[in-house]
C-alpha cells in the first residue's frame, strides 16, 4: 500500500535528480584524485575537501544551466524539470547559489590556494551558464572549468597540513620533479620533508589532457538538440584517439614507457568515448548526438583513471574504474545530459 504523499515525494526526488544530472556526478571525484596523483601524492584530507567542493560546484552548474535555459527548453525539451513545472525557476536558482556557496566554503577549509582555484572555477561555471554557453567560447570555458577542477584537487592535496605522499618512482610526475630538483624523494615514512612543497604546475599536463577532452565533448554537445553536425563528432573522435595514446604513456623524459594500468584504462577511455562518437559522425541525429555526449561524460572516468595511473597511482586508477559501471547503469534511468 502506497503511503500518502509517497508518489509526490518520489516524483520530486526524480525531478531534482534530472535537474542536477546526478548520474554525471561519478565523473567528478576523479578530477581531484587525478590531481593528487599528478602531484605524486596520496589522497588526504585536502583531497576529500576538494572532492566535496567539486561536487557542489558541478551541481550548482547543472541547476544554473537549466535555470538559464528554461525558455529554450520550453520549446526544445519541454520534458525537462523546469519547463515541465516539476521544479520552479526560483528553486533552481536558489539551489545553484547555495551549492556554489557550499563549494567555496569547503575549498576555504582546504586553504587559501584551493579557495582561489575554486573561486576561479565557480566564476567560470557561472560565466558559462549565463553568458558564454551560446558563444564560440563555450567549449573553451568548459575545458577551463574541468582543468581548474583537477588543479583544485592538486592544490588542496599539496597544501593539506602533514600531507603524506607516495615515494617518487622511476616514472610519473614525481620523478620528473625530483630529477629537476623541484622536490626530493619522499622519505620511506611517507611524510614530506619540512618546507618542501610540490608546485601546482606539476598537475598542468594532466589538467590540459582533461581539458582537451572536455573541449571536444562540449563541441559535440552544442548540436545535441538539433543534430546535423558530422564535423564535431569526427573532430572529437580524432581528439579522443590522440588523448588516449598520450594518457597511456608515462610523461616524456621519465623513461617509464608504458605501465599496464595506464594502458588498460586508456583503452577503456577510447572504447567508451569513441564508439558513440563514431555512430554520431555516421548519423548526426539528435538522439545519437546526445548519446555521444553522454558517452563523452562517462569517458571522463577511465580518462581520470588513466591519468592517475600515468602519475604512478595505479590503485587509484583501478578504484576509479569501479565507478564506470555504476555510472553506466544509472545513466539508463536518469540522463547525464
Amino acid at each position: 500500500m502506497t503511503r500518502p504523499g509517497g508518489r509526490p515525494r518520489r516524483a520530486r526526488r526524480r525531478a531534482w535528480a534530472e535537474l542536477l544530472r546526478v548520474t554525471a556526478l561519478f565523473s567528478v571525484p576523479g578530477d581531484a584524485l587525478a590531481g593528487a596523483s599528478a602531484m605524486g601524492m596520496r589522497p588526504n584530507r585536502g583531497t576529500a575537501l576538494a572532492i566535496g567542493s567539486s561536487l557542489c560546484l558541478y551541481e550548482a552548474g547543472m541547476a544554473l544551466n537549466d535555470w538559464a535555459d528554461r525558455d529554450e527548453d520550453a520549446v526544445d525539451r519541454p520534458e525537462r524539470p523546469i519547463p515541465s513545472g516539476r521544479v520552479t525557476p526560483p528553486a533552481a536558482l536558489t539551489a545553484s547559489a547555495a551549492l556554489t556557496a557550499t563549494g567555496l566554503a569547503l575549498a576555504a577549509r582546504a586553504g587559501r590556494g584551493p579557495l582561489t582555484v575554486a573561486t576561479a572555477l565557480a566564476a567560470t561555471v557561472w560565466a558559462y551558464d549565463l553568458r558564454l554557453k551560446h558563444t564560440r567560447a563555450a567549449p573553451a570555458a568548459m575545458a577551463t572549468a574541468r582543468a581548474l577542477d583537477l588543479l583544485l584537487g592538486a592544490t588542496a592535496t599539496a597544501t593539506a597540513p602533514g600531507a603524506p605522499a607516495r615515494p617518487a618512482t622511476a616514472s610519473g610526475p614525481s620523478a620528473v620533479a625530483a630529477r629537476h630538483g623541484t622536490h626530493r624523494r619522499w622519505p620511506a615514512a611517507g611524510r614530506r620533508e619540512p618546507g618542501r612543497r610540490v608546485p601546482a604546475a606539476a598537475a598542468l599536463p594532466s589538467a590540459a589532457l582533461l581539458g582537451a577532452h572536455t573541449y571536444a565533448v562540449t563541441a559535440v554537445s552544442r548540436h545535441e538538440v538539433h543534430g546535423g553536425s558530422t564535423a564535431a563528432p569526427l573532430g572529437a573522435l580524432g581528439a579522443t584517439a590522440l588523448l588516449g595514446a598520450v594518457a597511456s604513456r608515462a610523461p616524456a623524459g621519465t623513461g617509464g614507457g608504458h605501465n599496464l594500468t595506464a594502458t588498460l584504462t586508456a583503452a577503456a577511455y577510447l572504447r567508451t568515448a569513441a564508439v558513440p562518437l563514431l555512430h554520431a559522425a555516421l548519423n548526426p541525429s539528435p538522439p545519437l548526438t546526445r548519446r555521444a555526449v553522454g558517452g563523452g561524460i562517462r569517458a571522463m572516468i577511465p580518462l581520470q583513471a588513466a591519468l592517475a595511473a600515468r602519475g604512478g597511482a595505479r590503485c587509484t586508477g583501478l578504484t576509479l574504474m569501479g565507478l564506470a559501471p555504476l555510472a553506466r547503469a544509472l545513466a539508463r534511468k536518469v540522463s547525464p545530459t
